[in-house]
């Protein structure tokens, strides 16, 4: 149980000390540490004493001296030291199970760690913990958590996850509550499975827990084409979305008036499919669930707003093709059509078919190198950020820098909509 070392800060303590990327932290004090959350509890002291492994295997001590709440300066691998606590559940929308085979390992990891929960907004199913987990979240009061509750009722929590002890989660959640934590929560909704009075059972079930419960977010199941020998699932019709976004309004206007938040926010897709007008910015209420995709849409338009109004003097550049997913394009591409009109530029972006997941899969995130490489060729290309990992890869494991030799033309990152205008427009 070591911490890999990946980066030591310049000019930190650790660096002072002479601890070098590469080198593995094997305890504190004395004390093996399983996380970064033990090592902050740890190191929180006036004297820290660390054993730390060289790259040939020497393990020497290292004495450090600072104030409780300084940072020593070290990056990690991974948050985790021990081994990641999987899941063990058998989800029938499960998307993991779903992956094509023969991909990089870490796309079939299927985590439920309450660690990357609280460090990360990971979302977790509370059925894969021991006692003594919610009595570590509870001593070092690990808020908020961020959960998977696809349904509060007993026997349907059951059948979707195929657990027997998925059905304890009220029970779970209100041991937490006791306790002071609060939780986010998801629903993943499959029509015929959690939607309709399945799904208000658990808007009522968790509004009733509300500030207990800080948010409810509802996305929508998403089924790619590798779903051999697996449960028979369908997605949603434009519809049976649009009628979702009729049943979840009223609450919206529900929470609202009696919280002044939504609480209960729907994902981009069913607007998007239903043809419907998204929420404005405020319904989103800061945008807390927006790592999970609930207003990615709404906050690019704002940013792009907001961007547009302090580029004062710019002027049209060289034109740009922007990739982006089939569901967000028809939302999207006004923005372009009004740019190119007043400045006088070609900018397009371009819906890219998924072939590499197929099925319903149609966002932007999910997109891969290949796809993309298929559909666009030779202009100068913004590519969205959120197709690639922190390691610059692709979900079919191309990598940035093998993406720019395969592309004819210029590749850009944009991370957001001012990132992308300033692609765009130039002074």
């Amino acid at each position: 149980m070591v911490g890999l070392i990946s980066a030591v800060r310049k000019g930190s303590l650790a660096e002072a000390a002479g601890i070098k990327a590469g080198e593995k932290l094997c305890s504190v004090c004395g004390a093996q540490v399983k996380d970064i959350i033990e090592l902050s509890f740890y190191t929180s002291d006036y004297e820290v004493d660390l054993e730390i492994e060289a790259a040939n295997g020497e393990r020497r001590q290292v004495h450090i001296e600072k104030y409780p709440d300084e940072d020593l300066g070290l990056e990690f691998d991974s948050a985790v030291f021990d081994r990641v606590a999987t899941c063990y559940n058998n989800c029938v929308f499960c998307f993991v199970d779903q992956m094509i085979p023969g991909m990089r390992p870490g796309l079939y990891v299927r985590d439920d760690d309450f660690r990357l929960s609280f460090l990360y907004g990971n979302f977790i199913t509370l059925t894969n913990m021991k006692d003594e987990d919610f009595d570590r979240i509870i001593r070092t009061h690990l808020t908020p958590l961020y959960v998977s509750v696809h349904a509060t009722d007993p026997a349907v929590r059951c059948e979707m996850m195929h657990n027997r002890f998925a059905g304890q989660l009220m029970e779970r959640l209100e041991r937490l509550f006791a306790a002071g934590i609060q939780v986010h929560t998801q629903i993943v909704c499959c029509p015929g499975y959690n939607d309709g009075e399945i799904l208000a059972k658990s808007f009522h079930d968790l509004y009733s827990n509300y500030p207990n419960v800080l948010t409810m977010a509802v996305v929508p199941v998403g089924i790619t084409k590798h779903r051999e020998h697996l449960p028979q699932l369908a997605t949603f019709t434009k519809e049976q979305a649009a009628a979702l976004i009729d049943q979840v309004t009223p609450w919206q206007e529900r929470c609202r008036k009696e919280t002044g938040g939504t609480f209960i926010y729907l994902g981009d897709e069913f607007y998007l499919l239903a043809e419907r007008e998204l929420p404005p910015a405020e319904w989103y209420d800061g945008f807390p669930q927006l790592e999970n995709g609930i207003g990615l849409t709404r906050n690019f338009l704002l940013e792009w707003e907001e961007a547009l109004k302090e580029m004062h003097g710019f002027k049209g550049a060289a034109p740009v093709v922007i990739p982006v997913g089939e569901s967000a394009y028809r939302v999207l591409s006004p923005l372009l059509e009004k740019l190119n009109k007043k400045y006088g530029t070609q900018h397009r972006f371009v819906a890219v078919p998924n072939s590499f997941f197929g099925g319903k899969v149609n966002v932007t995130g999910l997109l891969t190198g290949g796809d993309i490489l298929e559909h666009v060729q030779g202009e100068t290309i913004a590519l969205p950020e959120v197709v690639l990992n922190s390691d610059k890869l692709f979900l079919d494991d191309m990598s940035l820098a093998e993406f720019k030799k395969r592309y004819a033309g210029k590749v850009e990152l944009a991370k957001g909509a001012k990132e992308l205008l300033h692609l765009l427009l130039e002074r």
